[in-house]
């Protein structure tokens, strides 16, 4: 069973690289929902503590539509990341339409050089998620982070559920969306999936929680 932690800060990147977290997901901003840190703090990071951080790709919250000058900033992060050691890539880009962005995505897949991209919860606010994931098993996604398409992964279990069985022998289904340890044991057994996400930040706290971390793998 595998868990990542997301995280929205350094100190939350910190505590969950001392913890029993199998990778991190590194990002800034977590009223946005994420968008790409700072790359001085990830090279912090990388030089401090061995285990994988995966890399947010975002410019800016709000519909995972970019202009071309952010799109221009994707592929240029997804470089300076690279040069830095990031051990993978989460983005995701739609079309006006709401629908897998297949030429722009290739592209940035392409510039990760065989490092594993992740297309986040982008996938959430596409019309049908299964068609979504058989174009994103097309462009060469490693993983693809969902909540089932529904705004919490307990709230999406059933649709998780299908595509685990569906596609889990091509894609890794990262579980995620409000979980946490007091709900991921239900979610493994009801979906039968094997990775998970959570940021383990508690409802009255600003930073990840070692103790929750600890749980969450514990419930695995």
């Amino acid at each position: 069973m595998f868990l990542e932690i997301a995280t929205f800060d350094i100190t939350s990147a910190e505590i969950a690289l001392n913890s029993v977290a199998d990778r991190i997901e590194f990002c800034a901003d977590i009223s946005l929902g994420g968008i790409t840190p700072n790359i001085e703090e990830f090279k912090y990071l990388k030089e401090k503590y061995l285990t994988p951080i995966h890399v947010m790709i975002r410019p800016i919250g709000g519909n995972f539509l970019y202009s071309n000058q952010e799109f221009l900033q994707m592929q240029n992060d997804i470089l300076a990341f690279s040069k830095a050691n990031a051990d993978g890539f989460v983005f995701g880009i739609l079309d006006e339409n709401h629908e897998v962005d297949v030429e722009k995505n290739k592209i940035l897949v392409d510039l990760a050089n065989g490092k594993p991209c992740v297309f986040h919860r982008a996938i959430d606010r596409t019309k049908n998620i299964f068609e979504s994931t058989e174009k994103i098993i097309e462009l060469g996604f490693k993983e693809i982070l969902t909540s089932g398409g529904e705004n919490s992964a307990l709230d999406g279990k059933e649709n998780l559920k299908k595509i685990v069985e569906v596609y889990s022998d091509d894609i890794k289904i990262l579980i995620g969306g409000g979980v946490r340890s007091n709900n991921i044991s239900e979610l493994k057994n009801v979906t039968g999936g094997n990775y998970f996400h959570s940021s383990a930040v508690l409802s009255y706290e600003s930073f990840a929680n070692a103790e929750e971390i600890k749980k969450l793998k514990m419930n695995l």
